[in-house]
C-alpha cells in the first residue's frame, strides 16, 4: 500500500518520521523534513509502519543529489546537505534531552568539518559474486566483491574508491584490492580457503604510520602510532582510538578543556572505560587513575604513560561494574568516562551518583544511553554544559560531552 504523507522530522538513525491517517508513525528512510512524499508500507506494527520512499512530492531545500557510486551502507544522509544533517542531529540529541527532562544551561553546536573522506580505518567484507549490490569492478576481480555489508541483509556493496575513507587508505585502495583478490583465486587451495574463512580485510592509516592492512585478526606484534593533542600514543592493531583523527582531536581538546576549569577544585582524575589512556592523558592531571577491562589496552595505556613521563599515573585491568566497591573517588576527583555504545553498566550510574566527585566528564556515542544514564546522574549532578561532533558525517551516529557538577 502506498500513502502520501509529510515528514516532520528525521529521527536518530535518519528515518524520515510522519504519522499516517490513522495515526500510525511511519518511519521512511531518504525522506527529509519538511518534505511530502509517497512511501509504499513495508512492514506494520501495531503503532508504526515502515515503509520505502516511492517519490518525493515536495521536496527539501536540503535535498541534495549524491552520485549513485559515491554512496556506501550506512551513509544514510548522502542525500541530505551537511548542513541538513547538522541541523537533524542536533534536533535529536536536544529532543533525547528534553525526553529525559535534563536541563542543558549551556548546549554548543558542532562544527562544520569535512563530511566526506575523513576515516582512518575501515573493515571490508568479501564475498563470491552473486546477487545483490555490486560494482562493475567486483566482475573485474575475479568475481569477488570487497566492501561494506548491507543491513539487514548483508549483501556486500563493492567498493573500490570509499567517500568515507581517508585519501591516504583510497591512494592505496586498488592495490590492497588486488593482494586479497589474489589470495582468494590463486595459489594453493588451502591459503584460498583459510583467506576466505577469514572473511575481512582492516585498513588502518596514521599520521606516523602510514596505510597499514591485513586479512581476517590483526597481527598481534603490529604497533600503530598515533598522535593527540601533540602527544604520542602507541596503540595495537586492533586496538580502538577514534575513526575521525581530526574530530577525534577536537574532542580530546574539549575533555582537557572542561578538566581546566575545575583542576582547581578537583586536579586528580579517574578515566573510566580509559583505552589506551588517551583523554586521561591529555589532560596532564595531578594523579591519574585509569580503569579498563582489556589487558591489552591497559599494557599499552603504561606505556604511553612511561614514554610521556606521567609521574603519577596508574592503571589496571577491571570491569568498572565489577570493581565499584574498590574504586575510590575522593572529593578532589574529575570522574571522566568514554563507556561503548551500550553505555555505563547498570550499577555504574548508581555509584557515580552516590560519589564524593566535584565533576564528571561524560562522553558518549550514542544519546539513548548517555540519556538513560544521565537521568541517574543527574540525581545529585547538574548537567552544566552539553557539546556534540559530528564523528561520524553522512551516517545516523554522533559523539557527545556532557560536563556534569555535584548539585
Amino acid at each position: 500500500m502506498t500513502s502520501t504523507v509529510y515528514i516532520a522530522k528525521n529521527v536518530y538513525g535518519g528515518d524520515g518520521l510522519g504519522r499516517l491517517g490513522d495515526g500510525r508513525v511511519i518511519f521512511v528512510p531518504g525522506a527529509w523534513a519538511g518534505e511530502q512524499v509517497k512511501a509504499e508500507i513495508v512492514e506494520e506494527k501495531k503503532h508504526f509502519v515502515k515503509a520505502r520512499l516511492v517519490e518525493v512530492v515536495e521536496k527539501s531545500p536540503d535535498r541534495v543529489e549524491c552520485a549513485a557510486e559515491r554512496v556506501v551502507p550506512g551513509m544514510v544522509y548522502a542525500n541530505l546537505s551537511y548542513d541538513g544533517e547538522l541541523k537533524a542531529k542536533e534536533d535529536q540529541l536536544k529532543e533525547f534531552l528534553e525526553r529525559a527532562r535534563i536541563e542543558v544551561p549551556e548546549f554548543v553546536s558542532a562544527k562544520g568539518g569535512s563530511e566526506f573522506n575523513y576515516r582512518n580505518k575501515v573493515v571490508y567484507h568479501f564475498a563470491k559474486y552473486g546477487n545483490g549490490p555490486a560494482h562493475q569492478s567486483a566482475m573485474r576481480d575475479g568475481g569477488w566483491r570487497i566492501g561494506y555489508r548491507t543491513e539487514p541483509s548483508h549483501e556486500i556493496v563493492d567498493v573500490a574508491d570509499d567517500p568515507l575513507a581517508r585519501p591516504e587508505i583510497n591512494a592505496k585502495l586498488g592495490e590492497i584490492r588486488r593482494a586479497v583478490t589474489t589470495l582468494l583465486t590463486t595459489g594453493p587451495i588451502q591459503v584460498r580457503k583459510d583467506t576466505e574463512r577469514k572473511g575481512s580485510v582492516t585498513v588502518r592509516w596514521t599520521k606516523k604510520s602510514g596505510v597499514k592492512w591485513w586479512i581476517g585478526d590483526a597481527p598481534r606484534d603490529l604497533v600503530l602510532k598515533e598522535t593527540t593533542c601533540g602527544l604520542d600514543f602507541e596503540v595495537p592493531a586492533d586496538g580502538f582510538y577514534q575513526v575521525n583523527t581530526d574530530v577525534g582531536e577536537e574532542l580530546a581538546k574539549a575533555v582537557m578543556a572542561e578538566y581546566q576549569k575545575g583542576a582547581a577544585e578537583a586536579p586528580e582524575v579517574l578515566d573510566l572505560y580509559c583505552g589506551v589512556g588517551v583523554l586521561g592523558l591529555c589532560c596532564k592531571p595531578l594523579r591519574l587513575t585509569g580503569i579498563e577491562s582489556g589487558r591489552q589496552a591497559i599494557e599499552f595505556a603504561k606505556r604511553n604513560a612511561a614514554a610521556q613521563k606521567a609521574a603519577d599515573a596508574r592503571f589496571f585491568a577491571e570491569q568498572v561494574g565489577r570493581n565499584v566497591g574498590r574504586i575510590k573517588i575522593g572529593p578532589k576527583t574529575t570522574v571522566i568516562v568514554d563507556p561503548p555504545r551500550g553505555g555505563l553498566e547498570p550499577n555504574v550510574p548508581k555509584w557515580l551518583a552516590a560519589s564524593n566527585a566535584p565533576r564528571i566528564l561524560y562522553v558518549s556515542c550514542d544519546p539513548a544511553t548517555m540519556t538513560r544514564d544521565l537521568k541517574t546522574l543527574s540525581r545529585s549532578y547538574a548537567v552544566e554544559s552539553v557539546r556534540w561532533f559530528n564523528m561520524f558525517p553522512r551516517t545516523a551516529r554522533f559523539e557527545t560531552l556532557v560536563t556534569l557538577r555535584k548539585a
